[in-house]
């Protein structure tokens, strides 16, 4: 009696040993993710999907992970013509007098807004933060207004902007998930990773001691594929991050809120980007120039030419997922044209996942031709090119 119910412990321990070691359980890599900092938030920012998320809506201070909105600003500005990177700017009093991390501007500087970007990006300078502020809405005031405006517009529902630094401030907070949210509208001005990954940088035309800019974000020098975005730090907010790497052609976005030190916060944000590599890939669908349909031009299809696409097409997937693939090709020409060139836009060729529309990429057509009345009939007709289950 007494051996079998060694045997049977035994037996249990053994198991309880197997569980443990081999994780024998749903989701084990999930649930052994444990993040020190108040706040986490892991997303592949392509698509938005939120893969891992801890407290992501909680209300806190961002100390200078703030200067997100501040560069998102700044890059729309550039993007649309509104400023150009060549720009001088002069530094005001108000933004020589700014404390914490600063890149030692004089009151009277001039500073080109590349320069002030760097800046911000690498250095995380609040002198160079206010600089740009006052240069794109007249003061920190009323840039702060258009933070405001434009984090409402992207749905950032936990936020309040009261400066544009991320210095403590009564009512300054916001949380990992409208992190996220505006640090994946930053990377569509994908120019401004070339600032964020940059681990160190030298300023000196026009100054007699150059300013050494050194990226706050160590992940830059130290994390595979590490490119951004922004460190910060204050007594009140702790250590947080929002850090962005790429590999092998899948980027991934984690966010790091209150973290007790930079090194946790280092490690925690390491630990969520590797997490996200090893669920999701990058699949191309579409290689650029290649043949996507032949389309006949007479009801006989001697007569045709062959849409090619104009563009490569790929897409993030999750490993292990069975997804179904379509692909559409939709003609649809000029009613007032009457001869296409090679090269000219017919149509595009639509790429839906598990019967949702994921992009479009434009075709062309790879030769001259006249356009006919049966040409006509096909006009917007949608052909069905692929379909499968990967």
């Amino acid at each position: 009696m007494k051996k079998s119910i060694k045997n049977i412990l035994t037996f249990t321990l053994v198991l309880i040993f197997a569980l443990q070691v081999f994780g024998f359980k749903a989701n084990a890599l999930e649930e052994d993710i444990k993040v020190d900092a108040k706040s986490a938030l892991l997303m592949e920012p392509l698509t938005g999907k939120v893969i891992y998320e801890k407290n992501s809506h909680e209300k806190l201070p961002p100390a200078s992970v703030t200067k997100i909105m501040t560069m998102l600003l700044t890059m729309e500005a550039v993007d649309s013509g509104k400023i150009k990177f060549t720009d001088k700017v002069t530094a005001s009093e108000n933004a020589k007098k700014m404390g914490g991390s600063t890149m030692l501007l004089d009151a009277g500087e001039v500073r080109t807004v590349e320069e002030l970007i760097k800046g911000i990006a690498i250095a995380s300078g609040n002198d160079a933060a206010v600089c740009m502020a006052e240069y794109l809405a007249g003061s920190e005031e009323a840039f702060v207004k258009l933070m405001n405006e434009r984090a409402r517009g992207l749905g950032m529902n936990d936020t309040t902007f009261k400066n544009c630094t991320g210095l403590n401030a009564p009512g300054h907070v916001t949380s990992a998930y409208d992190i996220s949210i505006m640090s994946r509208e930053l990377l569509k001005h994908s120019s401004i990773l070339k600032y964020s990954g940059t681990y160190m940088e030298t300023i000196s035309e026009g100054r007699k001691t150059p300013i050494g800019l050194v990226n706050h974000n160590k992940l830059v020098r130290f994390f595979k594929g590490c490119d951004g975005l922004k460190t910060g730090f204050t007594e009140e907010a702790k250590y947080c991050i929002s850090a962005t790497a790429t590999r092998d052609g899948v980027r991934m976005l984690s966010v790091i809120m209150g973290s007790p030190s930079y090194k946790v916060r280092n490690r925690d944000a390491s630990m969520l980007l590797n997490y996200g590599f090893s669920k999701f890939e990058c699949k191309k669908l579409i290689d650029k120039d290649t043949e996507i349909e032949k389309v006949s031009l007479n009801k006989q299809g001697d007569k045709y030419f062959v849409a090619k696409a104009k563009d490569d097409f790929s897409i993030m997937l999750e490993k292990g997922i069975n997804n179904k693939i379509d692909k559409k090709c939709v003609i649809g020409v000029d009613k007032n044209k009457k001869q296409y060139k090679k090269g000219d836009v017919v149509g595009y060729c639509e790429i839906s996942i598990n019967n949702a529309v994921v992009g479009k990429v434009p075709v062309y057509t790879d030769r001259d031709f006249k356009k006919s009345r049966f040409f006509d009939d096909i006009k917007n007709s949608v052909r069905n090119l692929f379909d499968k289950s990967i």
